[in-house]
């Protein structure tokens, strides 16, 4: 499998350098991103794959800060001398999966799509009227 971008072209959008290990990562991440790409639409323009594909590894590597608080928590809280932790994980991949967003469906072309398709449609034919 091609990737659609270069590891140097993720870590030229992000907002800090990677580390090494994070470079390994994202070379592994682009081929897992050309896979979801063309799975949605592999037709697509290839400047839209590219962006695409450099989206999702970084939303998936994160920002790198370790702050105590786990990748795509929505709500936490911490209590004291007894220790308490509980954190709350948003659905739609925020802990570090691989997705495509809305923009990035709608980069691809197939964001938007309202209704449904059944594939006897075109067993009938269309009526004029």
């Amino acid at each position: 499998m091609v990737a659609y971008a270069s590891v140097a072209e993720v870590e030229a959008r992000m907002t800090r350098n990677m580390t090494t290990a994070e470079r390994k990562l994202a070379a592994a991440m682009l081929q897992d991103a050309a896979v979801i790409i063309d799975t949605y639409n592999a037709a697509a323009a290839a400047d839209a794959k590219k962006v695409v594909s450099c989206r999702i590894v970084i939303r998936a590597l994160g920002d790198g800060e370790s702050t105590g608080v786990p990748m795509g928590a929505t709500q936490g809280s911490m209590s004291g001398l007894g220790y308490s932790q509980s954190w709350t994980i948003g659905s739609g991949g925020g802990a570090g999966e691989m997705y495509l967003g809305k923009l990035e469906k709608k980069l691809l072309g197939c964001g938007d799509a309202i209704g449904s398709y059944s594939p006897t449609q075109e067993l009938v034919p269309e009526v004029l009227t």
